[in-house]
């Protein structure tokens, strides 16, 4: 059986600083239209050398939403290392579950299957962020009858 950390531990923690780690050095790259043009090459390259498609041709407003993304992004990565907490993590499971939701709607669509790696990591670190949640709720009692009747 998988101990899963409670969130209020500091195991718990860690697992929201790798989170915030894991976004900042992906991210990074799209938070400037620079290093998204970089980037973009890259993934390109590398969804080309492994069969899963490049990404399509740089436009102003493709540019414009990467780097709205990666800047928000890496502000947020930054938070969770600096000052994590456990709120962090569940906040950081329901963002990662509307990117998963989004990717896998591009790929139902035709986007490249590079995306299918991120989706992975996704989905991973949100179930690994919001399962101690789940796992720890507490279903409050029903309130007790006071004996009238009617």
């Amino acid at each position: 059986m998988i101990r899963l950390p409670a969130p209020s531990r500091p195991a718990y923690l860690r697992l929201v600083r790798v989170s915030a780690g894991y976004d900042l050095v992906v991210t990074a790259g799209f938070a400037t239209p620079w290093t998204y043009a970089l980037l973009h090459g890259a993934l390109s390259r590398l969804g080309g050398a492994l069969g899963l498609g490049g990404l399509p041709a740089l436009d102003p407003i493709q540019i414009l939403y990467a780097n709205l993304m990666g800047s928000v992004v890496v502000v947020w990565a930054l938070l969770r290392l600096v000052r994590p907490q456990p709120a962090h993590g569940r906040y950081d499971a329901v963002a990662r579950a509307l990117f998963a939701t989004w990717q896998a709607y591009a790929l139902a669509h035709g986007a490249t299957r590079l995306l299918w790696l991120f989706l992975v990591v996704e989905v991973a670190f949100g179930l690994a962020q919001l399962l101690p949640w789940w796992v720890g709720r507490r279903v409050p009692p029903l309130p007790r009858a006071t004996g009238a009747t009617m």
